[in-house]
């Protein structure tokens, strides 16, 4: 029996509680209300509206174009589908690495106009004044390490972060930074297996990892990646469930067969 089966509402003490008796978290994307519905119905214990939606949703090739307001737009549509799952949003770039003043009133933005029940941010050191003030205001915190997609343009590169010391070293700082600020957990991605493991012995808060191994606390992983719909994207982290591209492409192909044909409508589909 999983400790978050019967829980009507997952809440960051419940994660809490989850890495204490041992009980992985589930996590994954949504930017929409139909597919949050499927999963909050379906148990998953944690919904990231990620600012991923900028690569999946919109086309853009990095998450650094998608604004605040259309992040709470995603968040808004999300949080009305969604009664037991925990929802965390991410902060858009440019809404959190300058004037911690602005990153407070980002995040109240995001949690009194969605409904959400958390944001996250990227990074360690370097954002400590905008976590402190986001925390002081009562909004919880999910951190994230290790390959931080918004920093792209400095790293260059998708690669495994922190596979030499001095990278490793800051990290293994920064978690215990996030988690001595008062984060609830942290996001681990793209990092060596047995320095995330290292990690969430570390610390007392819930780690999740992607592409960071299975010594974390839970998994997360983008839907429409592990649903197959996006086909061009295979890393090596990458489990695909299902090949809806192909699923949905079959049923496309018949439709458009059956109106050439005259088969549909039939009779028994009019009035």
């Amino acid at each position: 029996m999983y400790l978050s089966k019967d829980i009507p509402k997952i809440t960051t003490h419940v994660l809490q509680e989850m890495k204490l008796k041992g009980e992985k978290i589930a996590m994954l994307t949504a930017y929409d209300y139909s597919m949050a519905k499927i999963l909050d119905e379906s148990g998953i214990d944690v919904i990231l509206v990620g600012d991923s939606a900028s690569n999946v949703m919109a086309g853009h090739k990095t998450t650094l174009p998608i604004t605040l307001n259309e992040m709470i737009y995603h968040a808004s549509s999300v949080m009305r589908a969604v009664t037991r799952s925990l929802v965390v949003v991410d902060m858009p770039f440019g809404t959190y690495q300058g004037n911690s003043k602005e990153a407070l009133q980002s995040a109240i933005r995001i949690m009194k106009e969605s409904g959400a029940n958390a944001v996250k941010m990227e990074g360690g050191q370097e954002i400590v004044e905008s976590i402190d003030r986001i925390l002081s205001a009562g909004i919880p915190i999910l951190g994230h390490l290790g390959l931080t997609p918004q920093s792209i343009n400095k790293f260059g590169t998708y690669v495994v972060r922190a596979t030499e010391e001095k990278e490793a070293d800051k990290l293994r700082h920064d978690a215990k930074i996030l988690e001595d600020r008062g984060c609830f957990g942290i996001v681990l991605e793209k990092i060596p297996a047995q320095l995330a493991t290292e990690v969430t012995q570390s610390v007392r808060i819930p780690t999740i990892g992607i592409g960071a191994g299975h010594g974390v606390d839970g998994q997360v992983l983008v839907l429409h990646d592990m649903l197959g719909i996006n086909q061009l994207f295979s890393p090596r982290f990458l489990r695909r469930y299902n090949n809806l591209y192909e699923e949905i492409s079959g049923s496309v192909a018949s439709y458009i067969a059956d109106v050439k044909s005259v088969d549909f409508p039939s009779e028994r589909e009019q009035y």
